[in-house]
């Protein structure tokens, strides 16, 4: 098997998590770098991997596969937003799978991250730049599409929809057969019973809708 670069889009706490799990994977990758347009990591060390430069500076490397490591809470539209600034043909993406996590045969898109300890119980379909964190759940006939974020230990119930770039917060539950709408926030801890439309954010037990509140 060939050993191909790994460049990282994002210099926060995902990348360091991305850069132990890709650690224990050295049949597959090889860390090569990671880019930040904040000019004052530039030239640093993030867990020992050196941060070249800016986003512009993509075109410099290549050869190597490109993962984004960006997941916010109050910008949960920016890793897929980020990765269709950077327009890199599919080839380009890496998908990083922590060698605990169980997918049974699910098929992950292209870009997406599946931390420690993430379940997904049946085979299905996970759309692209995803990030399952650790310990996250996933169960029978989920549908997962582009962008979604799962903080640690967030779950689903069977024949959930999550639309693009939700962001689901540590610890939160989703009831079966609920659908979670495109860029909606449901805070953690929160215990999701009926469908979040999209654009909101909910938190609570059950969760509810907040209105100016951060989740």
């Amino acid at each position: 098997m060939t050993v191909r670069p790994l460049l990282l889009i994002g210099a926060g706490g995902l990348a360091r998590e991305v850069i132990a799990t890709v650690r224990l994977l050295p049949d597959v990758w090889r860390l090569a770098g990671a880019l930040d347009d904040s000019t004052a990591l530039h030239g640093t060390l993030i867990d020992g991997v050196p941060v070249l430069g800016g986003l512009d500076q993509i075109g410099e490397h290549p050869d190597a596969a490109v993962v984004c490591c960006v997941a916010n809470a109050r910008r949960p539209l920016s890793r897929l937003s980020l990765a269709v600034r950077l327009g890199l043909p599919d080839e380009r993406w890496a998908t990083v799978v922590h060698p605990s996590a169980v997918t049974s045969g699910a098929s992950l898109g292209v870009g997406t991250v599946v931390l420690a300890g993430v379940v997904i119980t049946t085979p299905l379909s996970v759309g692209r730049h995803v990030v399952a964190m650790p310990h996250v759940l996933i169960t029978h006939d989920d549908v997962v599409s582009d962008g979604v974020t799962f903080a640690g230990r967030a779950s689903l119930g069977g024949s959930v929809f999550v639309g693009e770039s939700a962001y689901l917060g540590q610890g939160s539950m989703v009831r079966e057969g609920c659908k979670i709408g495109a860029g909606a926030v449901v805070g953690m801890g929160a215990v999701v019973l009926q469908d979040v439309p999209a654009g909101e954010t909910w938190a609570g037990v059950p969760a509810r809708p907040l209105r100016g509140e951060s989740a």
